[in-house]
């Protein structure tokens, strides 16, 4: 039997104990691509990597820190097309295959994989074993094979109601094609983070709008050599 996976994560977990960082910087608020880097410690391990993001662009999520920002900022909805911006944990990948090279716990995406959006139920933002009785979900094996393999981006880990579910880095359906909500790369980029990233490193996601990258250097010292953060 397949073990349900809640999209949550400790907010007991200090802030700065992450040696991990996938960070992601995009143009602005409306933008649907960005650049990537990849940083243990300081030390950059990739970069240069292209991804795509929301069809509508970015909306502040809730992970674990709110950075400051504007009260006229958008902010992720629940099938608002955008991907949530903000700083998120890293906390288990998932795919096809039984198993896969990866430090980070691996959920096998069956037939019967769904992950639930719809708000009023109470495995809202949770992968589960389908019941059969969900009104709105997604299947976590797709025959487009875009979740051949990927990695849980815990957005909104107390399932705020109406606030987004889902959200993944996954494999892109095409070169520049948007995603719902989530961030895609070229499946090769995408399998070496699966490989590269340890739980007992605490990665975390940083996904933010160029105009937002003083606040991140601040925070996280480590990447203040960051082109992307220029």
């Amino acid at each position: 039997m397949i073990k349900s996976f809640l999209i949550t994560v400790s907010f007991s977990t200090l802030l700065f104990a992450s040696q991990q960082i996938v960070l992601v910087v995009a143009d602005d608020f409306n933008s649907s691509h960005a650049k990537l880097e990849c940083y243990e410690g300081s030390k950059v391990l990739c970069k240069d990597i292209d991804v795509n993001l929301g069809k509508n662009g970015l909306g502040w999520g809730i992970g674990i820190k709110k950075i400051p920002h504007a009260a006229d900022e958008p902010l992720k909805e629940e099938g608002d097309k955008k991907a949530p911006a903000g700083i998120f944990k890293l906390t288990d990948a998932f795919g096809y295959a039984h198993k896969t090279n990866t430090k980070l716990p691996y959920l096998y995406a069956a037939k019967e994989t769904i992950c639930v959006d719809e708000s009023s139920s109470p495995f809202y933002n949770q992968i589960i074993q389908a019941h059969g009785d969900e009104k709105s979900f997604e299947h976590m094996r797709r025959k487009d094979d875009q979740y051949k393999i990927g990695i849980v981006v815990a957005h909104n880990p107390h399932a705020k109601p109406q606030s987004g579910s889902c959200i993944f880095m996954h494999i892109q359906k095409a070169p520049n094609s948007p995603t719902v909500g989530c961030t895609s790369m070229k499946e090769s980029d995408l399998r070496k983070i699966v490989t590269w990233l340890d739980k007992k490193k605490n990665p975390i996601l940083i996904q933010i709008p160029k105009k937002y990258a003083g606040e991140i250097k601040k925070e996280y010292p480590v990447l203040k050599d960051s082109k992307l953060l220029k």
